[in-house]
């Protein structure tokens, strides 16, 4: 069950103190050796004047920061070993030990840095892979740990005094069985999260705590008028921000959370601008569908219209028709915000722009991708051939560059020729794949012998093309994946495999080529649309033969798994992405029946 600290967020995001430098800012409490009768003073950082730390051994108690020794300004909170100290907030309750502490007297940001035995590591903790962010142990309950700390969208396992020899991890979120060497456990949302572990049993409980369940809007302006809360929607990687899209007519609304006349906020701008607690009435003075944002901790908000235009075109130097002639997009026909084109381009200068006018032109000083604004400075391109995507609301676009080659080939120790070709070899240890007469990015090979990687004996397989080692692809992944550019080396099982590779995205399948129980499948024929998509996006299996439940699991380019979902047999399936930042992202999709697919999807805002 998720923590309901609304009076703590509200304190939060109400607090309008506005907080300068101070001469001072020290710990003051039970948990210090001078109590509450004086401040231990903390050491102001040279570079930052904000930034305080002090190295300290505190005992059981309770402590509060505060500025100029004085009782003016300070700081409490409820979350340890990290969180954000409020103005008058309630007293940190302190578990005795040796603590590193930072804080920072412009952000309220606070870190105890506590010297423990069972730590959280992870992409999803504040130092990633690096070190541990140390748990406290439960008084009450031996070998049980606890802390309290916000957490990014990505993986975490739990260790024993900071080391790899004894660490525990599941597939499991929010809560299972850590099992010793196990899983990387996953994180699908980033927020605030108190978290329980169990080194006797392995259990673990990741206990989201949040400030509120649910945020809308309201008002005459709204679809439910006054009396029926328009909802938004929570991002996934952002958990203060909340998004919709809305169909608006002229009026006034408000936002308000828990569906309560008690948390809301209004703002006396429009399209854009700061909210205010209990405020008066955003008035919407134009009626139309808009994506609606708020952010609860900025107090952001903004109203942009998705407009609907006949055509949207990219027009410029760079472009086959120069300056005097428009190269239409085609339209999604899922989102009308988002257009897109394949087309070869010079170097030279680019804009969009609509129903082919220059009232309404998009510019940015940025390429490949960018957010493009209205009226904005040409697009600077380089030479080649692309996809590109564009979003007529919010602006954003991506060049997604496309090369084809003359040649493709697998080249490895594990590969049919058993050793790994010299820089100048080029071709004698190639094993060459087919191209696709259809698409130039297809290449495909039948029936081809590996055999084990051995990391001992510089073991694996990639891919490369035009035998030069300019341009190939790995990963560890096997036996589906998406290679990268310069990545690992695949690691393969011997056996005998129908291999599908894609130079465009990377994504390939090894098949084995003699057993009934997988399916070979080009991943061609797996099709993802729209891709790049802003939310959902919709994976078609119809050309393939599929039985039983299907698995979809998203990771990003590093290997971090982001979601995780199942579905009911089915050809086709809508996958929510809508929560994860823009970028580039690898699907692994897995049926019953064997059937084993790699493709890429990427996301834009």
């Amino acid at each position: 069950m998720k923590k309901q600290l609304l009076l703590l967020a509200m304190l939060t995001v109400f607090s309008s103190t506005v907080f300068g430098q101070f001469n001072t800012v020290g710990i003051i409490g039970t948990a210090t050796t001078e109590g509450w009768d004086a401040s231990t003073p903390m050491v102001q950082d040279a570079d930052n004047p904000d930034l305080w730390t002090i190295e300290i051994e505190l005992a059981d108690g309770e402590l509060k920061f505060r500025a100029d020794d004085s009782w003016d300004v300070n700081w409490g909170g409820t979350d340890l070993p990290i969180g954000t100290g409020v103005d008058d907030g309630p007293n940190l309750q302190i578990i005795g030990g040796d603590y590193l502490i930072e804080f920072n007297s412009a952000t309220g940001e606070y870190f105890f840095d506590y010297d423990g035995d069972i730590g959280i590591i992870g992409t999803a903790t504040r130092f990633q892979w690096d070190r541990d962010v140390f748990l406290f142990p439960d008084q009450d309950n031996p070998g049980s740990f606890f802390g309290t700390m916000p957490l990014e969208m990505g993986e975490a396992k739990f260790r024993l005094g900071g080391d790899w020899d004894v660490n525990w991890g599941a597939e499991d979120f929010p809560e299972g069985i850590g099992e010793q060497g196990g899983d990387n456990i996953p994180i699908p949302q980033s927020g605030v999260y108190h978290i329980t572990f169990d080194t006797t049993t392995g259990a673990y409980f990741f206990d989201e705590v949040i400030g509120f369940d649910s945020l809308s809007i309201i008002g005459d302006a709204t679809p439910g008028g006054w009396d029926e809360d328009t909802q938004l929607e929570r991002d996934l990687s952002d958990p203060d921000l909340w998004t919709g899209v809305v169909e608006l007519v002229e009026g006034d609304l408000k936002f308000r959370a828990e569906n309560d006349w008690d948390i809301n906020w209004g703002g006396d701008t429009f399209p854009t601008g700061i909210a205010v607690f209990d405020g008066d009435n955003i008035v919407v003075d134009e009626a139309g569908e808009y994506l609606v944002s708020f952010n609860v901790a900025t107090l952001e908000y903004s109203f942009l219209i998705v407009e609907a235009f006949d055509v949207v075109s990219i027009i410029g130097d760079a472009t086959p028709g120069g300056w005097d002639e428009d190269s239409d997009m085609e339209q999604d026909p899922e989102n009308p915000s988002v257009w897109r084109l394949r087309i070869e381009l010079t170097n030279g200068e680019a804009l969009f722009r609509a129903n082919n006018d220059w009232d309404i032109s998009w510019g940015a000083p940025d390429f490949p991708s960018g957010v493009a604004t209205l009226g904005g400075v040409n697009i600077p391109i380089i030479a080649g051939e692309y996809r590109i995507t564009f979003n007529s609301t919010t602006g954003e676009y991506l060049f997604d560059e496309i090369e084809e080659y003359d040649a493709m080939s697998l080249v490895g120790r594990s590969g049919p020729f058993g050793e790994w070709p010299e820089e100048d070899d080029r071709g004698a240890v190639d094993y060459f794949m087919d191209k696709d007469p259809d698409d130039g990015n297809i290449w495909t090979a039948s029936e081809v012998q590996l055999v084990d990687y051995d990391p001992d004996d510089d073991g694996g397989v990639k891919f490369r093309a035009d035998t030069s080692w300019n341009v190939n692809w790995g990963s560890v992944d096997f036996p589906i994946g998406v290679g990268v550019q310069d990545g690992d080396n695949i690691q393969p099982i011997a056996g005998v495999y129908d291999i599908f590779f894609n130079s465009s995205t990377g994504e390939y399948v090894f098949s084995p080529s003699t057993s009934t129980d997988n399916i070979p499948v080009n991943p061609a024929e797996v099709k993802l649309y729209p891709n790049p998509t802003s939310d959902i996006v919709k994976i078609d299996l119809s050309d393939i033969e599929i039985t039983g439940q299907l698995s979809v699991r998203v990771f990003d380019v590093t290997g971090k798994m982001l979601l995780n979902q199942d579905f009911d047999n089915t050809n086709q399936m809508d996958l929510d992405l809508s929560g994860l930042t823009a970028g580039t992202y690898i699907l692994h999709i897995s049926a019953e029946n064997g059937l084993m697919i790699g493709k890429r999807v990427s996301v834009m805002r």
